[in-house]
């Protein structure tokens, strides 16, 4: 075991599975490259280098690069899926899903049931969401809620380097299509990570924490926030659990319902817009599961309802942060 950070991680799922199953192709744009160009054959890795290296191991044939028509690659990965193939499409920023969501959610999502259960789709969709590096409105949005919307879609959201690689790996053994969303401004954060494979099943929450006066649901980069902010309330007395659901579809319902009946206050934590989100929908579910053990009105941390500034001190100020979620379990807690 060493340490790695999410880039690596997710990488060297990617590596493992190529080795494991030669079924397994990723595709997108910028991920090969070299084609006929002096200089070194490997392209940067997609705009973050999460790819980088796979090229000069595996090959053209299964490191391809794409035109820039996400309508064309992810349409073509899907039907590679559903012809024997296991592809990993690189959607390269979610912010990018409006042309070729229907080859998402009206074709992948679809097939197991328009076939009647016959038709497996071992479709994974790689894709980079979030803010946090002043990437403006167009390429730092959580649209995770979107897809989690979707029957047939299942949706991972990591929150360290262990949770990336082992939810990947599990992601690409699937038969279903899965949406595996990475947090841009995660990719440098390191942990300790197992060398060889392993895989964490969807639709099981991760606590990260355990405590008796609050519970705390957050998702993907939040979690870490989470973590902070708990930290800092441990010293003041207020102690917290925090939950990390993992995936979104499956959603482990049990575990949230269980902790908020345990401790009866409950801050829930997303990054994506606040109407329609996975807060409000989590909210929801312990409302009408878990009203009646409730010590305090459920509170919610979450961004504005507007797009994601540009300017680095704005987006600051968009972002819930450790201090904001610290508030909202400091308010729970002392009512």
């Amino acid at each position: 075991m060493s340490r790695k950070s999410i880039r690596q991680a997710i990488n060297e799922a990617l590596a493992l599975e190529m080795r494991r199953d030669a079924r397994v192709v990723v595709m997108g744009e910028d991920i090969s490259g070299g084609m006929g160009a002096p200089g070194e054959q490997d392209a940067w890795g997609g705009p973050l280098g999460v790819t980088k290296g796979l090229m000069p191991e595996f090959g053209r044939e299964r490191v391809l690069d794409t035109p820039i028509s996400e309508s064309a690659f992810i349409g073509a990965a899907a039907g590679a899926a559903a012809t024997g193939l296991r592809p990993v499409a690189e959607l390269m920023f979610v912010d990018f899903m409006g042309v070729c969501f229907d080859q998402i959610f009206n074709q992948a999502a679809k097939f197991r049931y328009m076939f009647g259960g016959k038709a497996v789709t071992p479709l994974v969709v790689r894709t980079m969401y979030g803010a946090g590096l002043s990437a403006a409105s167009q390429h730092s949005q959580c649209l995770y809620p979107i897809f989690t919307h979707i029957p047939g879609l299942k949706v991972v959201l990591p929150s360290s380097a262990y949770e990336a690689k082992g939810l990947l790996i599990q992601a690409i053994r699937d038969d279903d299509p899965v949406i595996f969303f990475e947090h841009k401004a995660m990719y440098d954060e390191e942990e300790e990570v197992p060398d060889e494979a392993y895989t964490i099943p969807f639709g099981e929450a991760n606590l990260t924490r355990e405590g008796d006066d609050v519970t705390i649901v957050a998702f993907g980069r939040m979690v870490q926030f989470a973590n902070q902010a708990a930290d800092k309330l441990e010293k003041d007395g207020i102690s917290c659990t925090v939950v990390d659901p993992r995936t979104t579809s499956p959603l482990d319902e049990d575990t949230i319902i269980e902790m908020a009946e345990e401790t009866g206050r409950v801050v829930i934590v997303d990054e994506a817009s606040p109407r329609c989100n996975m807060a409000t929908d989590v909210s929801a579910l312990i409302t009408q599961n878990a009203f009646g053990a409730l010590k305090a009105p459920i509170k919610m941390v979450t961004p504005p309802h507007t797009p994601v500034p540009f300017a680095a001190d704005l987006e600051r100020a968009y972002i819930p942060s450790p201090e904001k979620i610290e508030a909202a379990v400091r308010e729970v807690a002392a009512a």
